[in-house]
């Protein structure tokens, strides 16, 4: 029994042109002709609309239904599992990192956007980098802490907490311009500092976790931003106060022996 192109439109929930498309790029083309010239599909058309439209709808695209009309249907609907699954799995990390994303929001900085920028100034809060770190540790005891210590601190706590923050900075930047060693007493000197701010406004910070934290600085310009503004950064400053906070932790590892 043969089909017209209506006929299949409306038995397959498929537009007139997009059957026309089909037979166009080589996808289906019917079977037979009438008479006349029209279009005529066969059972076995059918079967293959049929088999095109669920590819469809698991996300193939025409040009990967084209490549091999031949292969076998379940090498096709392996290879698409695969590709489903992985898409799954990018699909629940961002689900986690849109959560994170509010509950970061949600206990963050209680200010108002004008008291953000007068109590911060340059110094800039990247969202994705604060969700990142939120999913990497949200287990840790020290970023509960951390997030609940800052949830908690007034307009004047950040303004004396980012004060503090920028005099210790600005000592960095001199001892980096003075071409002070990172491992140097006074540089590590600095790198203790920057421990015992974290500590007293956030969480307990051994120096296991100051060098973790430290290494991100190294690694990753989002979190340096947060300590050093672009605009006051220079080339191998997140670098030398990595190393002079490793060389701090080593410091007080050797002075832990001693005792």
């Amino acid at each position: 029994m043969s089909y017209s192109v209506g006929q299949v439109s409306a038995f397959a929930g498929v537009t007139v042109r997009t059957l026309h498309h089909y037979d166009r790029a080589g996808l289906l083309s019917p079977s037979g002709r009438s008479g006349a010239g029209y279009r005529l599909y066969s059972e076995a058309d059918l079967a293959r609309l049929q088999q095109i439209l669920f590819y469809r709808e698991l996300g193939f695209s025409l040009d990967e239904i084209l490549a091999d009309p031949q292969a076998n249907p379940l090498e096709h609907l392996q290879a698409r599992l695969r590709q489903l699954s992985e898409e799954i799995g990018r699909l629940q990390r961002l689900a986690e990192v849109a959560e994170q994303a509010i509950e970061v929001q949600r206990t963050g900085v209680q200010l108002t956007p004008a008291e953000r920028f007068e109590v911060f100034g340059e110094i800039g809060f990247d969202l994705s980098y604060a969700t990142e770190a939120q999913l990497k540790w949200q287990d840790s005891a020290g970023q509960k802490e951390s997030m609940a210590r800052a949830a908690a601190h007034t307009k004047e706590d950040w303004r004396q907490l980012m004060g503090e923050a920028a005099a210790w900075r600005g000592e960095l930047l001199a001892a980096f311009d003075e071409g002070e060693p990172s491992d140097g007493e006074r540089v590590m000197d600095l790198a203790e500092e920057h421990r015992l701010h974290i500590a007293r406004w956030f969480t307990t910070c051994p120096p296991d976790m100051h060098r973790r934290i430290a290494d991100d600085f190294a690694a990753d310009p989002r979190a340096f931003a947060l300590v050093v503004p672009p605009s006051q950064q220079r080339p191998g400053l997140a670098a030398y106060l990595c190393k002079a906070v490793h060389a701090n932790a080593a410091r007080r590892a050797d002075r832990e022996e001693d005792r």
